[in-house]
């Protein structure tokens, strides 16, 4: 996981930032903002290792057409960049070989 990040913050002034965490590292997100996004903003890569090879994989399409933006959230796994921050959200990556849950 990465700590410093090459994406900015392009988000709403005065945003109000909550906590959240992020396979266990805590992060402070601006709140509503889209989950995907955040997670880049503050350096978060990758969010996910694709089952065969182990390869990385990271928010490519930002549209919810590619799937490589996965996380598990509350046990079920999701496409983070369908997703806006929440106060108290729980992130992790998921594990590996996992399938979408519909």
């Amino acid at each position: 996981m990465k700590t410093a990040s090459p994406y900015r913050d392009l988000g709403r002034s005065g945003s109000i930032k909550v906590h959240v965490r992020f396979d266990g590292a805590a992060l402070m997100l601006p709140e509503g903002e889209n989950l995907a996004g955040a997670l880049l903003v503050a350096g978060i890569l990758p969010f996910r290792h694709i089952p065969v090879s182990g390869a990385p994989r990271g928010p490519f399409c930002m549209m919810g057409a590619c799937y490589d933006c996965f996380v598990q959230l509350d046990g079920t796994v999701k496409q983070a960049c369908m997703l806006r921050v929440v106060a108290g959200m729980d992130i992790a990556m998921p594990p590996a070989g996992q399938a979408r849950d519909a």
